[in-house]
């Protein structure tokens, strides 16, 4: 797994390349911790993400409620169809902003 952070202002944005499985969500977790509390939105492009597992799911719901004790928006961008299956399935698409 590969991750981008692009800043705007405080807004950050992370591309992620590759899979979010048990063991590189915690990579991703500990990389997103670096900035959650410095910024004043979060985008993540998942263009060029391939897979997610449960434990991936789990860490941005994780992180979405980090994020709200704050009122820090996230926003998740360019989400494959497969991955559209994986959130409609698991009805994560009505707990995340996916655009």
């Amino acid at each position: 797994m590969n991750i981008n952070k692009t800043y705007s202002d405080n807004d950050l944005t992370v591309q992620v390349e590759g899979r979010i499985d048990t063991i590189t969500s915690q990579q991703l977790e500990e990389s997103l911790n670096e900035d959650i509390k410095n910024i004043d939105s979060l985008t993540l492009d998942f263009e060029k993400l391939e897979y997610i597992s449960s434990a991936g799911l789990r860490l941005l719901i994780a992180t979405q409620k980090k994020l709200k004790s704050t009122d820090t928006p996230l926003t998740i961008i360019n989400v494959n169809e497969t991955l559209k299956e994986i959130f409609r399935m698991s009805g994560f698409d009505k707990l995340l902003t996916i655009q």
